[in-house]
């Protein structure tokens, strides 16, 4: 029996300007609690804060039966977070999306009254280096709509979290109109069918509850093309008319009964989907049959390894086969977390070339050291004076197990060959397209953090449903 349809059902609640979208807000949620639908509400700081302010307990109430999420401090105030990240490395972008997101983290905690389960970025303003500050907040689901990492529209980790980015089945229908209803449960029952053909699976509905009562976004009209007018100058966005409104309101309580009438669709939460979509890899020990296994899948293409119920990051082979390399060939292995990819850039793949086995064994141990101590792969490994990009090492790596393991001749040098990360096509190239929207400034670009992104591809896995 297949897993069925699970619709997560999230809003970005983010417009504080708009005294109109808190109402907004307290009406999706009672009509959904009326229902015993759990959504989630990803609250930007300020907008909690604003709640609290105008003494909207009304709100906060209504919100406390759903599940709570983040979605940054200021939302679209400049700078955003691809804007003050695009030119900084890995640990100084995650001290910095830490310094500046973490009072809205604390203070959507304080007021909402839990624990934000989840974080998605504001429009398209994505950064890999919030992945890291997310695992130091113990936030393990990054929930929102991108192309920026992009592995078969399927959930997948990233950075060793559940990343809900690039689904095939997202739906946001509009429904402005009468007749936007019928289109709406026809785009949901093609994603239904087209899932339960496939056994089951995850469909991402979204929805601002702002867009319900104004005519424009909030931030288009404040804060597009880079402006950052002080708050005495924000602007309220115009209203719908109110048949206008209820029209949009209807439409939406019309589409989620249409969903709940199907026997096989469950409503999920975002720390529902990290439940059904367990790491299973993590903890898990490693024999070494299952290592041998492992190292000969280990091409000069590197890239994630499925296996059954779990799947192996290219930065956990990586780890799985050195560890095993300095424990002995009688020995097991257990994958406490998910290594992150290189930080910085790694040198140049050169031609192949031999190294003295001994020298090998020494960055063997060496390698083991940077792993334990720093929680990544190198960005350079280090054979003696002569640095090779971690790919190339992690094919000498498996090709050497193999080897051994196999009882072959001992051999005095080890020959290393170029290798390339097959796992980076998933992440995006800097494009303009990428950075669609209104609130960046003209021709914004960011290409130094998506290679930094595409490093971390290094991470990249599906993640499986669990039956």
């Amino acid at each position: 029996m297949g897993a069925g349809v699970l619709v997560l059902l999230w809003f970005d609640t983010e417009d504080y300007i708009l005294p109109a979208a808190d109402d907004a807000t307290l009406r999706l949620a009672r009509f959904l609690t009326d229902r015993g639908i759990k959504a989630t509400f990803k609250m930007v700081g300020e907008k909690a804060r604003v709640l609290e302010q105008r003494g909207r307990r009304d709100v906060i109430t209504a919100l406390a039966w759903h599940e709570i999420g983040y979605h940054t401090d200021f939302h679209s105030m400049h700078p955003t977070p691809a804007e003050y990240l695009s030119n900084l490395g890995w640990d100084e972008g995650v001290a910095e999306f830490d310094r500046r997101e973490w009072r809205g983290f604390e203070d959507v905690r304080r007021i909402l009254g839990a624990t934000p389960s989840c974080y998605g970025q504001p429009g398209s303003s994505w950064a890999p280096q919030a992945y890291g500050a997310m695992r130091k907040w113990g936030v393990g689901v990054y929930l929102d709509a991108g192309s920026h990492v992009n592995l078969d529209g399927r959930p997948c980790f990233y950075c060793g979290t559940l990343n809900l980015l690039h689904l095939t089945h997202t739906i946001r229908a509009e429904l402005n109109k009468p007749s936007d209803l019928e289109t709406a449960k026809k785009r949901f029952g093609a994603a239904r069918d087209g899932l339960l053909a496939e056994g089951g699976g995850l469909v991402s509905v979204y929805y601002h509850p702002c867009e319900f009562v104004h005519r424009e976004f909030w931030d288009s009209v404040n804060f597009a093309r880079g402006a950052n007018p002080p708050r005495v100058r924000w602007k309220l966005p115009g209203l719908r008319a109110p048949a206008a409104a209820e029209t949009g309101f209807r439409n939406f309580e019309g589409f989620v009964k249409f969903m709940g009438t199907f026997p096989d669709v469950r409503f999920i939460t975002a720390s529902d989907a990290a439940a059904l979509y367990p790491d299973r890899a993590r903890g898990r020990r490693f024999d070494r049959e299952e290592i041998r296994e492992i190292a000969a899948g280990v091409g000069e293409t590197i890239g994630f390894q499925a296996y059954g119920d779990y799947a192996l990051a290219a930065s956990e082979v990586f780890s799985i086969l050195n560890e095993f390399a300095v424990t002995g060939l009688d020995s097991s292995v257990i994958l406490k977390e998910t290594p992150l990819g290189p930080t910085s850039s790694p040198p140049r793949a050169g031609a192949p070339f031999t190294v003295d086995r001994h020298q090998f064994a020494r960055t063997v141990f060496d390698v083991a050291d940077e792993l334990r101590r720093r929680g990544r792969l190198p960005s350079s490994v280090w054979l003696g004076s002569r640095a090779v990009p971690p790919e190339a090492y992690l094919c000498t790596l498996a090709r050497d197990i193999l080897s051994r393991i196999g009882g072959r001749p001992f051999s005095r040098r080890v020959r290393v060959k170029p290798a390339r990360l097959g796992a980076a096509k998933c992440v995006a190239e800097d494009s303009p397209d990428l950075w669609g929207w209104t609130v960046f400034p003209r021709g914004f670009r960011a290409p130094a953090m998506m290679d930094l992104a595409r490093r971390q591809a290094w991470t990249l896995k599906p993640a499986a449903l669990r039956g």
